[in-house]
């Protein structure tokens, strides 16, 4: 056995990819990436999804092993994004006799990314709730729509207990990253920006669970998660319901000569003063998009700063209001401030996006600072302060 089976049976055939610079093109991953996959091995053989096709081959040659001469039955896809089944077709070439499983919308989506000839017609269509009979070992299928594409299903194996989660429950990172900041850090970042836009379809699924003994959640991403698992389940019910997790302050400023990014810090500095728990000062221009957006979800309070641009608002901050919006930002405490030299119009810009946020109440007077700070406006940002610290 490898260190990252779970039992004899349930064995892992996964892959690290250290190389990988941004998951799925747009996020950064300094410490590389995990693409998950089990064997159970029973008097049937089920392969639990497959890899990436950057890892195809060294994907194959675990699988291999862990068949230890056996060839398997079934491959059970629980989501059809490439990089959890960019190896399905190596994997129907070398075993021509495996029955794909999985619902009518996977085989829908299977077919626009795979020529799968004669396939369909003997593949295993299941529906939600159908129980796959390997022996000893039974997988009962839980759809899980829009998490985040809508022919994902959760497996959950009855004997073990363990909740193959597909895309929830993962983080970035490969498995043998050191997370010196905790699970939750990665987990956090990994999920609103890749699953964050669909809360309620998160909370029904939690639903579906409840009650459910589960001894391991098995993502396609990130460890194995085997104790506390309430405190897992419990913040994914808090992410998912788009609540705070933490009382803090995110100062989110984009500035184009430093005197934005100057007023950004001296906000830092009074509200600190005045008792906030916890600030956080982000450059957006500079600092990785994915972790501003985790961090706006992670505090119940954001100050949006930037400067006037071409009659509207500075680009980078209208990618992350943007950013914001598609992930279903809510239930939140926000102030604004503006710069401008000769006409403002950031906080008009701004305001047009968070007014239409769920439930984001703005708190305060607009600040609009004239091109750097001077008395008026030092006052305006002191009097701010202390309408966030008060909200």
């Amino acid at each position: 056995m490898n260190k990252y089976d779970i039992s004899e049976a349930v064995r892992y055939i996964g892959v690290n990819d250290y190389d990988l610079d941004l998951f799925e093109s747009q996020y950064e991953v300094p410490d590389g990436m995990a693409y998950n996959s089990y064997v159970i091995i029973d008097e049937k053989i089920a392969v639990m999804d497959t890899a990436d096709k950057r890892k195809t081959a060294e994907w194959l040659e675990n699988l291999e092993t862990a068949l230890e001469g056996r060839k398997p039955d079934y491959v059970v896809i629980s989501h059809m994004e490439p990089d959890h089944t960019g190896s399905l077709m190596a994997l129907i070439e070398k075993y021509p006799d495996i029955i794909p499983v999985g619902n009518a919308k996977t085989f829908q989506l299977m077919g626009q990314f795979f020529d799968i000839g004669d396939l369909a017609s003997r593949a295993v269509t299941v529906k939600d709730g159908d129980v796959l009979e390997l022996g000893s070992h039974k997988l009962k299928f839980i759809f899980a729509p829009m998490i985040h594409w809508p022919e994902v299903m959760f497996s959950y194996e009855e004997s073990e207990k363990l909740l193959f989660s597909a895309d929830a429950f993962g983080k970035f990172g490969t498995l043998d990253a050191v997370d010196e900041d905790g699970w939750a850090c990665e987990a956090r970042r990994y999920y609103f920006n890749i699953v964050g836009k669909y809360g309620m379809q998160v909370q029904n699924v939690l639903k579906k669970l409840a009650g459910t003994e589960i001894k391991a959640i098995l993502p396609l991403h990130g460890p194995a998660l085997t104790e506390d698992l309430d405190y897992y389940l419990g913040i994914y019910n808090t992410w998912s319901s788009y609540q705070p997790e933490d009382k803090g302050i995110l100062i989110a400023f984009a500035s184009i000569h430093g005197n934005t990014a100057k007023a950004a810090e001296e906000l830092a500095e009074l509200l600190r003063a005045k008792g906030a728990p916890k600030v956080v000062v982000s450059d957006i221009a500079r600092e990785d998009m994915g972790e501003v957006i985790e961090d706006a979800f992670r505090y119940d309070k954001t100050v949006f700063m930037s400067p006037s641009y071409d009659a509207g608002v500075f680009p980078i901050m209208e990618e992350l209001l943007c950013h914001l919006r598609d992930k279903a930002f809510q239930n939140r405490k926000v102030a604004v401030v503006e710069n401008g030299s000769w006409a403002p119009s950031a906080a008009r810009v701004m305001k047009s996006y968070i007014e239409k946020f769920k439930n984001v109440e703005i708190v305060g007077e607009t600040v609009t600072i004239r091109s750097s700070l001077k008395a008026d406006s030092r006052a305006a940002l002191e009097a701010l302060a202390d309408a966030v610290i008060k909200a």
